[in-house]
């Protein structure tokens, strides 16, 4: 078996474990982010699948808003990244499908062959606008219709176990709301033919439940209501089969970041020690970053390969930590 065989085993393998989520009747829950290494963190904290956020993607590579300024090339080169640093399946973000139904069939063969195990394309008018934001217009509900049955042509053609989900917005959106989004998310099962339903931001648990319903194909969701969102036990009895955290990752980094910048920058080497104790009194321990990206495997294949003039002296040489690290270390 050569490489490229050996990667469309791998590629399907991912596939059918996302299809046996989706198909099986329990939560599952995903959390998302933008990186390789955030989709390893998960892979390690025993999650099942992770989510590439389009909104992640636009402000961590290029700190733009979630307006559709990314490209196709953008989302593909990143989602291959992540799905060749992970042993579970990799759902992604793709927009609107970067224009109509002909965008769409170009759009869902690379990510195809980017190797990740299924995408989400929402119904929104181009330029979209971010999925938990205002100003939401949807394109009419042939038109969307028409790409998801584009989208599953193209899948088809190349690896029916590849998943399609049609991402309804009409909540929220102009001349939208609930009754609408059940309409189209029926039309986008039983006449688009995907596999499940994103209905974003469903406002509150009565519209959910029957939405689980009625909607005649398994349900993700995430949470726009304003009251406290269900629990995980809650979106289990309300009948959803994924609840998504979109954000969960990237927001988390961002937010740990901005506070040890700001206390970094007021109070000095105090602030490193006191972040250093909390990460050191963690039940869950330190994040390794080298065992993270397998920094062990460069000196492995150096080893197998590199004669032996010209493998590196690990013996005689040595590196050095950054402070955080350092402290980090030093706490331990």
């Amino acid at each position: 078996m050569n490489r490229e065989q050996k990667k469309r085993l791998t590629d399907q393998s991912k596939r059918e474990k996302f299809r046996e989520i989706l198909q099986r009747e329990q939560l599952t829950v995903m959390p998302g982010g933008f990186s390789p290494l955030y989709a390893r963190v998960a892979e390690e904290a025993g999650f099942e699948t992770f989510f590439l956020a389009g909104s992640q993607l636009s402000a961590f590579l290029y700190g733009v808003p979630d307006s559709g300024i990314i490209g196709l090339r953008d989302l593909v080169d990143h989602a291959r990244h992540m799905a060749a640093r992970t042993d579970i399946p990799i759902f992604i973000d793709a927009d609107t499908g970067f224009g109509n139904a002909v965008n769409v069939h170009f759009a869902v063969e690379e990510c195809i062959r980017a190797g990740v195990a299924g995408l989400q394309i929402e119904d929104q008018e181009a330029p979209k606008k971010s999925g938990t934001k205002s100003g939401r217009r949807c394109i009419p509900i042939e038109e969307a219709v028409g790409k998801y049955q584009a989208a599953v042509a193209a899948r088809d053609a190349l690896d029916p176990s590849f998943v399609i989900c049609a991402r309804c917005d009409a909540i929220g959106a102009e001349n939208g709301g609930f009754e609408a989004a059940l309409e189209r998310c029926n039309a986008y099962v039983r006449e688009g033919g995907v596999d499940f339903i994103w209905l974003n931001s469903v406002q509150t648990r009565a519209e959910l439940k029957r939405a689980c319903k009625e909607i005649a194909a398994p349900i993700l969701t995430i949470w726009g209501g304003e009251e406290p969102a269900p629990t995980l036990e809650e979106f289990a009895q309300l009948g959803v089969r994924i609840a998504l955290f979109p954000t969960l990752a990237a927001s988390a980094g961002l937010q740990a970041a901005w506070q040890v910048l700001h206390s970094f920058r007021n109070h000095g080497s105090d602030a490193l020690l006191e972040w250093g104790a909390s990460v050191g009194n963690s039940p869950w321990g330190r994040a390794y970053l080298d065992e993270l990206v397998g920094s062990s495997q460069v000196r492995e294949l150096e080893e197998l390969y590199l004669p032996v003039s010209s493998r590196r002296n690990y013996e005689s040489t040595w590196g050095h930590h950054d402070a955080l690290s350092g402290v980090l270390q030093r706490i331990e």
